[in-house]
Parts: C-alpha cells; structure tokens; sequence
C-alpha cells in the first residue's frame, strides 16, 4: 500500500490571458519518491513548479500539503510549511563560503531578530543547520571553500543542500542535471537517491537516462496538459508517451 501524499494537486491550471499554460494538472508526491515531471520545452514543467512552490498563483485548482489547503498561501509562507525548491539557474553566493551559503539559507528559514546583540553568523542553530545539510549534500570537505571555485556539477550540489538547509518536507527540483557530465550526474542521483528517504520529490528534467534511473513514478505533460502518469516501465510502453516524446531510443 502506497503512503499518503504529502503534497497533493488537484486539477491545477493556469492561464495567461487566453494561453492555458497548466491545464488541470493532478498529481501526487509522496514520502520516499521521486516523482519526475517530463515533457519538451513549452510542455508547462516550470510553470507548475512556480504554482506548487507560490511563485505564481494557480487559476483554478488545489494543493494540499498534509491535507491542508495552502493553494493561496504565499512562497514565503509555503517555505515555512516545509515546501522547498532550486531553480534551472544557479542561485548561490559565489563570493562567500560554501558553509556561508548554507547558513544564509537555515538563517532566513528560522530568523531569532530577538537576538540583536549576536553576529548572525555565530549562531549556533543555523551553523548546525548548515553542517548537517552540507554533510547530507556531500559537500562537508568543501565547506570553507569559495562557491564560486566549485565545478558545476557541486555548485548544483550546493543549491540542493541550501534548499535542504530550510528543513523543507517536500523539494521541488527544476533541472539540477543541466549542465551536468556523467560523473557530475551520478553523484546528484545518489544525492537524491538519500534525500527521498525523507523527503517527497518532484523533479523537472530534461536528461530521460537520468530520469529513467532516478525516478519512482514519472508524469508526462504536453501543451500544459498530463498525458500519463505511471512507473518508469509503464511509460516506456505507453503508445502515446512514444509518439508525443520519447521515440523509440527509451
């Protein structure tokens, strides 16, 4: 029997003026799952991340995260709740250590403004903050490094484990792989390969190779719409998924 969802997505839609970019999208994540998104550019993946993480408000529909409605509440306020997310840019601090970026991160997820007389960077909660999502990460031996002298692929690595440092109960990933060559590759899937134990997945990508490995269940959209949810297996052998975007190399 499969877990409850911890984050669920009723019907969810979103039109810009007369272009429904999302349309009626139903999805579940739950607990110890990897749940890709896939489809070709234009397909609606970005869009739907910025609806569940409240970067943009939904049209119509719902999302539940525990079963509590938070279809209307705002980023910071799903942050809070637990929701977090990277982005297909890289968002660090390339000036600052690779701890600092960590910390800034647990900082700003659980702010102590009573404490006025203390350097924030001496706060003892988000140093160890910071720490254990950097050990989770596999970046503790980097962590007196400057970002900006890190490879792509641990520059990625470092995003994943600033979103880590929020506590956050659902990730939403959108292409953490970009970029990235094969060995670069095969750390961030043992990376997410750890994280799903704790953690509900949702992950936009481009790379299937990746996907087909990584992923617990997979979604398909196109033109904003689902065309089929399912295993890895059941969407390699789905006459609709090959014809609109795999083709017959997966």
């Amino acid at each position: 029997m499969s877990a409850a969802a911890l984050l669920s997505v009723k019907g969810l839609t979103r039109r810009f003026g007369g272009l429904v970019a999302v349309n009626a999208v139903t999805l579940d994540l739950r607990l110890g799952e990897v749940h890709a998104v896939i489809g070709t550019n234009g397909a609606g993946k970005s869009t739907l991340i910025n609806m569940l993480s409240g970067e943009l408000d939904a049209s119509d529909g719902r999302i539940a995260l525990d079963g509590r409605d938070i279809t209307r509440q705002s980023q910071a306020r799903r942050a809070l709740a637990g929701v977090g997310r990277s982005y297909q840019r890289t968002t660090i601090f390339p000036e600052f250590t690779v701890h600092e970026n960590c910390r800034l991160a647990a900082q700003a997820a659980a702010p102590q403004p009573w404490k006025l007389w203390q350097a924030a960077a001496a706060c003892r909660h988000s140093n160890q903050t910071a720490h254990e999502a950097l050990e989770a990460a596999g970046l503790a031996a980097d962590a007196h490094r400057t970002a900006g002298t890190l490879s792509h692929g641990a520059k990625r690595q470092l995003e994943v484990a600033m979103c880590i440092a929020t506590r956050p109960r659902v990730l939403l990933l959108d292409e953490p792989l970009a970029g990235m060559g094969a060995e670069e590759t095969d750390r961030m899937l043992a990376l997410l390969s750890r994280l799903k134990r704790s953690h509900a997945i949702l992950l936009v990508e481009h790379d299937m190779d990746a996907v087909f490995r990584i992923a617990d269940r997979i979604t398909v959209m196109v033109n904003g719409a689902v065309i089929a949810t399912g295993d890895p297996a059941e969407i390699r052998q789905n006459p609709e998924v090959r014809t609109a975007y795999l083709g017959d190399g997966h």
